[in-house]
């Protein structure tokens, strides 16, 4: 390593020092499976906190902004690692984020008040501020419930209130490699564990995006594909339950000539799954696209 490097790692270093010298540090203590990442929004809303650090992830507001579910990790070792922030790539991603946003505080998410005191000091935060306990927040009834539906159902929440809930975070976080695990000694095998989104619109019933408004979605972002001449035909289906929740989508196009076909139907692609994602919030999972007619410049 040369000593303009040696120097540059000093000078982030300092300024990763100064950022986080300014964050005020809350954390949010309480056994596994008893509710706490349910309640995290609420906490953090109670107290005017910013950014939330549960399970691996940094959360502001309805984003997850960096870090990855511990959950995922092929191994319990590997997944107290990720929630720890031992690794050295995810710690120094959570602390861009710091370096770039500047938070002024941040709620911290641990079983233990060591666990916590660990999060903070390896990812270079100010020592712990307060602590609340989830006996502060829920009855012995209702961290009761929360552990038995972990235990029967395996199911994990992960605090993001909206609308983060397409790609990783659709609905369940199902692996089908990790969900059924045998114990190896002929038992039958136990359910591990799987995250679920609960976001606030759930708490005021269904939520629906009717197959006019994709449509709709669709028409705006192909306007912005040069060589799209008009949508022909558009077929939405919606598919729910398992692991692969999301939309269908099937289009007939009329292009403008002298396009490379090819190139330009994965423009379509690329261009209609980034805008229906983003302003749905839902998976496309497969789309297919038939170019129905050519429009000539002179010709009707």
């Amino acid at each position: 390593m040369s000593l303009l490097d040696n120097i540059g790692n000093i000078v982030n270093e300092k300024i990763n020092d100064f950022v986080n010298d300014k964050i005020k540090v809350y954390a949010f203590v309480g056994p596994s499976g008893t509710g706490k990442s349910y309640r995290a929004q609420m906490v953090a809303n109670s107290k005017g906190i910013e950014y939330i650090i549960d399970d691996g992830l940094l959360i502001c507001g309805n984003e997850v902004v960096a870090g990855s579910s511990a959950k995922k990790a092929p191994t319990k070792i590997e997944t107290v690692k990720n929630a720890l922030f031992q690794d050295e790539a995810k710690k120094k991603e959570i602390q861009e984020v710091f370096r770039k946003r500047r938070p002024k505080s941040i709620l911290i998410l641990g079983t233990s008040d060591g666990m916590v005191q660990k999060i903070a000091a390896n990812l270079g935060l100010p020592e712990i501020s307060e602590t609340i306990y989830i006996t502060d927040v829920a009855t012995e009834e209702e961290m009761e419930t929360a552990r038995r539906i972990r235990v029967t159902q395996g199911k994990h929440v992960i605090p993001v209130p909206t609308f983060e809930i397409k790609k990783d975070f659709s609905g369940y976080l199902l692996d089908p490699l990790q969900i059924f695990k045998s114990t190896g000694n002929g038992e039958d095998p136990y359910i591990a564990e799987k995250s679920l989104i609960r976001p606030a619109f759930s708490y005021l019933g269904n939520f629906t995006i009717s197959d006019t408004a994709i449509k709709q979605i669709i028409e705006i972002a192909l306007q912005k594909v040069k060589g799209v001449y008009k949508l022909h035909r558009a077929i939405i289906r919606k598919q729910e339950g398992g692991y692969g929740d999301g939309i269908y989508i099937y289009m007939e196009l009329v292009i403008e000539f002298g396009y490379n076909i090819l190139e330009l139907t994965e423009n379509v692609r690329n261009r209609i799954k980034k805008e229906v994602e983003k302003l749905t919030a839902m998976n496309v999972l497969k789309m297919e696209i038939l170019i129905k007619n050519i429009h000539f410049e002179n010709k009707k």
